[in-house]
This record gives C-alpha cells, structure tokens and sequence, in this order.
C-alpha cells in the first residue's frame, strides 16, 4: 500500500519524492477531480494526500469521498504557502454530521 500526493505546486511534490512519496501536481478543478477519481480506483494506494489549496476547490465532493467512500483516506496536507485550516473543516464536517456545533 502507498501513499500519493496530489499537490497545487512543485516545492511540496519534490519535498515529498524525497521521503519516497510520487504524486502529480494540478491547478485546475477538474484536472484534480479527474486524478482524485484515478487515484481512488488504485488499488494500490492507500492514502492520498492533498494539498489545501486544491481542497478548497471542491470541498463539497472531497466531504462527500470522505463520508462514504472507506478507502483510500484522504488527507489535506497545508503546503509552504500559509497556514492550514484543518481544525476548522474537522469542526464543520463534525457539527454538520451530528448536528451540534462545536
């Protein structure tokens, strides 16, 4: 099983090739639909991860992977660019799943 990184720059895919990790780097939405879907279908990975950037290009269907969809784990990683809000989106996809907010 492996790990692949979907990624919106280069500086983040050439960080992770160094630890061993392949991925691809996409700027449009549906590029990114297109490899995601690819990518879920691989039987070999295990996990993918992508980058913030790209999530906040389709937060509604990486919810929807997320809620249904057992494998391979999706993973939002921040790149170089600025801080992360994975805290928050935990906090939405929680509230929105029970109906309590946090």
């Amino acid at each position: 099983m492996k790990f692949y990184l979907i990624s919106d720059n280069i500086d983040t895919l050439t960080a992770m090739r160094l630890v061993g990790i392949d991925g691809q780097v996409v700027h449009e939405r549906q590029e990114f639909l297109e490899l995601l879907d690819k990518k879920m279908h691989d039987k070999e990975v295990a996990v993918i991860l992508v980058t913030t950037k790209l999530i906040e290009l389709a937060p509604d269907v990486i919810s929807e992977l997320k809620l249904k969809q057992p494998e391979p784990l999706i993973t939002e990683i921040p790149d170089r660019h600025g801080h992360s809000k994975i805290g928050e989106a935990i906090d939405g996809y929680v509230s929105e799943a029970i109906g309590v907010k946090l």
